[in-house]
């Protein structure tokens, strides 16, 4: 049975997810990446994507992820199709890798980045990576050196991080520096544990 010992991280844009995904790895945390999962089905259906926006999405036999991105954030439609065409295939990538994972017979995280928009899983618990969104306008602009307006539309493309906070099982708090990020990181790997002792 899938989905059983599964907890769903989330987050949104530049709220450090990824960052906290190494980091519960390190601690000895197993985590299914959707993103990953994502990036290797969208580079296998190079093909689908020349056939269905054309043939400037491509670097090569690559799909270009970011010229890809900036079309679907402008085109309701174009990200309607992409992600009909997607999240099948994603769901069903997710579940064969967590029927695996249930075996253990312990939590492991699954990394979903629209875990709350979409409510396609049937995880009970959640944890969310906490950046108050000031903080989160600043990081995505310096990180992908957008402009404000476009940041901002990026951004409201998701569940305001404040909403995903009060849905949360637990939240993971990144507002400061790293270590304070590994603290926090630490801290939750310690109730997992101390909740489903052997």
């Amino acid at each position: 049975m899938a989905y059983e010992y599964a907890i769903a991280l989330t987050g949104s844009i530049a709220t450090g997810k990824s960052t906290v995904a190494s980091l519960l790895a390190l601690n000895g945390m197993r985590v299914i990446d959707a993103d990953t999962i994502s990036h290797e089905i969208l580079d296998n259906s190079a093909l689908w994507v020349e056939e269905t926006f054309g043939k400037e999405y491509l670097s090569g036999t690559k799909v270009n992820r970011s010229k890809l991105g900036s079309h679907i954030f402008s085109d309701a439609e174009a990200k309607k199709m992409l992600e009909a065409y997607l999240h099948p295939k994603i769901r069903a990538e997710i579940e064969k890798r967590s029927e695996t994972q249930d075996k253990f017979a312990f939590p492991y995280l699954i990394d979903i980045p629209l875990f709350f928009e979409n409510n396609n899983y049937p995880i009970k618990e959640s944890v969310v990576v906490y950046t108050p969104q000031d903080i989160q306008l600043e990081r995505f602009m310096k990180r992908n050196g957008y402009s404000k307006e476009e940041s901002l539309k990026r951004i409201a493309s998701q569940l305001p991080i404040d909403e995903k906070k009060e849905k949360a099982t637990w939240v993971i708090d990144n507002s400061k520096n790293l270590k304070h990020l590994q603290n926090e990181v630490e801290f939750f790997v310690g109730k997992i544990k101390e909740i489903y002792k052997k």
